[in-house]
């Protein structure tokens, strides 16, 4: 049966780095209140020349050249995001002019956290169909413009940035072996980001305060742990995979004790945890392939190992992925 695999990979940041220290003179925190409670010492923020789409296809280059591809060579162009550049068009087909990818279709996908896994199991899909086309599959954020720079128990979590992966068909024993997404809105109100206030005014939603993310961390919390930990265990299960063989997890890099709390249900060693939430923050739908793309330049995974990807997000949204490299 055919699967997708990954032949490239890439990322891009911001060039500006804002610290604990610098947090420390915008609101009443602290570097130690910050890192006790999240990892986090630095993320990294937008600026000129530096908005979604940009970063995605910045992302977007460095894993096409690492596949050997050109633009031309894409048949399809998916982005996870909750901060595109506009409404319409889609920060895709932004991508799709930017690299001047002019065979390829293009379309976002909103899943909040979850945006990079929901986008590469869709990629998978279509690939099932038709293993010769090339995908890129992409996760980009700018969640500076979205987090209310006064509310201390959110503005300190997010940071902007974007991966990416180019993938393929292929019937060998590599790529993508199993995945499981899930959604339950019923929960949404505990983790949300508003939209801007609707022109109708019968469609506005009474208390509806501005474009900015709200959550509830302690509750999103205590979730997070328990719905990853099953999406995870159902993926190994679904390839009959003992945990043990699995080389690295690489979770979605929201909060230092989620990380620590999902390595403890899955008995793992933080060894095989890939972290780098102290760098970068919470960057939504880029954290996962930010990540991979960091793992596989600096050595971290090599041909033949079992990676494991979670994540969660907004919706509520979550889901896992394992794949053989």
């Amino acid at each position: 049966m055919n699967h997708a695999v990954i032949i490239g990979t890439g990322s891009a940041l911001p060039e500006r780095v804002l610290t604990n220290f610098d947090l420390e003179r915008m609101v009443d925190t602290s570097d130690e209140w910050i890192t006790t409670r999240t990892g986090i010492k630095t993320r990294r923020i937008a600026g000129k020349d530096e908005n979604t789409s940009q970063l995605a296809s910045r992302a977007a280059r460095r894993a096409l050249e690492m596949a050997g591809l050109g633009p031309a060579d894409l048949d399809c162009i998916i982005v996870g995001t909750i901060t595109p550049d506009m409404t319409m068009p889609s920060c895709a087909c932004l991508v799709q002019k930017e690299l001047a990818a002019n065979r390829a279709f293009a379309f976002d996908l909103n899943a909040a956290c979850s945006g990079f896994l929901f986008s590469l199991d869709v990629a998978d899909k279509y690939l099932c169909a038709n293993p010769a086309m090339k995908i890129l599959v992409i996760g980009a954020e700018t969640l500076s413009s979205r987090v209310n720079w006064q509310d201390r128990n959110t503005c300190v979590l997010f940071g902007d940035g974007a991966g990416a992966c180019v993938v393929t068909g292929t019937k060998a024993e590599r790529g993508i072996l199993a995945s499981r997404l899930f959604a339950d809105g019923s929960l949404w109100e505990l983790l949300h980001l508003e939209a801007a206030p609707s022109l109708n005014q019968e469609l506005r939603r009474p208390g509806q305060e501005g474009a900015a993310i709200r959550m509830a961390g302690r509750e999103v919390f205590k979730i997070a742990v328990r719905a990853m930990a099953d999406a995870l265990q159902q993926v190994l299960a679904e390839a009959q995979v003992e945990v043990g063989r699995v080389g690295l997890v690489i979770p979605h890099q929201a909060n230092i004790r989620i990380i620590k709390s999902l390595a403890d249900h899955l008995s793992l060693p933080m060894e095989k945890i890939y972290v780098n939430v102290d760098k970068y923050g919470n960057t939504s739908a880029a954290t996962i392939p930010i990540a991979i793309d960091e793992a596989s330049r600096t050595g971290r995974l090599r041909e033949g190992d079992l990676l494991l990807l979670c994540s969660f997000g907004g919706g509520f949204t979550w889901g896992a992925t394992l794949i053989r490299w």
